[in-house]
């Protein structure tokens, strides 16, 4: 594939191939946004969900919902996890349990659930979050965090400090996926992927294993669009020495714009 020079306004992105890393459940939206763009959208998921190996931790929690103060939700996949676990026990959300958000994405799926949730108004991330007045005075509170397996620490860390008891509930884990890495590098020798989308920093280095040797020099050169700085981090600390773009906002539409923006600086030059 090679990007054209000439700027179309009704096609912004076209013959631009974007890499998708999301999981594929999850990545169909912003698949769409890139090739009504004029853009070739190519999936290749980094991350798989899998329920947690025991489930009677969460189910326990499930059964003290009532007693916590605050609940929070790291992810769109906490989320959906969470809910569909809560389901499955037919276990019901207690009305006055506050909810708190890390992005608009994952507070979009807690208001698909019929709640309301607090979130960020600028950055989406553990640091923004926590400025959040929700989560200034809680000494003597309880705060439940749903999330996958592992994470940072920073949110649940700070809540104590503040003097919360927090709980950690684990509603899913991911694992790295069995693909086929070697029809993926082919596409880059190919010249199609000219950017890749990566949401999490987890994704980011199940790519650079599973691309290995042979193909992660192609990572390297190739612009990256981050959601946050811990990611931009990564990428840095992998090797990556091309543009590293961080998204305005944890959202599939903010995705896109950074690619947009990416090939108008690239037509500028």
């Amino acid at each position: 594939m090679v990007v054209s020079d000439a700027p179309d306004t009704d096609a912004p992105l076209a013959g631009v191939g974007v890499l998708i890393t999301r999981p594929a459940h999850q990545a169909a939206h912003l698949a769409q946004l890139i090739e009504q763009a004029g853009g070739v959208a190519i999936r290749f998921p980094t991350i798989e969900i899998a329920p947690p190996v025991d489930l009677d931790p969460l189910l326990a929690i499930f059964g003290r919902l009532a007693e916590y103060d605050l609940a929070i939700f790291i992810s769109p996949n906490a989320v959906e996890q969470t809910f569909s676990w809560l389901r499955a026990a037919k276990r019901e959300w207690p009305s006055n349990l506050p909810v708190a958000c890390v992005g608009r994405t994952t507070a979009a799926a807690v208001e698909k659930q019929g709640l309301h949730a607090t979130v960020p108004s600028e950055r989406y991330d553990s640091e923004a979050l926590l400025g959040l007045s929700l989560l200034q005075n809680v000494a003597h509170k309880q705060a439940v965090i749903f999330r996958g397996d592992g994470g940072r620490e920073l949110l649940g860390d700070t809540l104590r400090q503040r003097g919360a008891a927090v709980t950690y509930a684990q509603c899913y884990r991911r694992i790295r996926p069995h693909a086929d890495a070697e029809t993926l590098i082919d596409t880059w020798r190919r010249g199609e992927i000219q950017v890749v989308s990566v949401t999490s920093t987890e994704g980011l280095r199940n790519l650079h294993a599973l691309l290995g040797e042979t193909g992660r020099g192609w990572l390297y050169a190739t612009p990256v669009v981050v959601l946050s700085e811990a990611q931009a981090a990564t990428c840095r600390e992998l090797g990556g020495e091309a543009a590293i773009m961080i998204a305005t906002a944890a959202t599939d539409e903010a995705i896109l714009e950074a690619v947009k923006t990416w090939r108008r600086e690239r037509l500028s030059l």
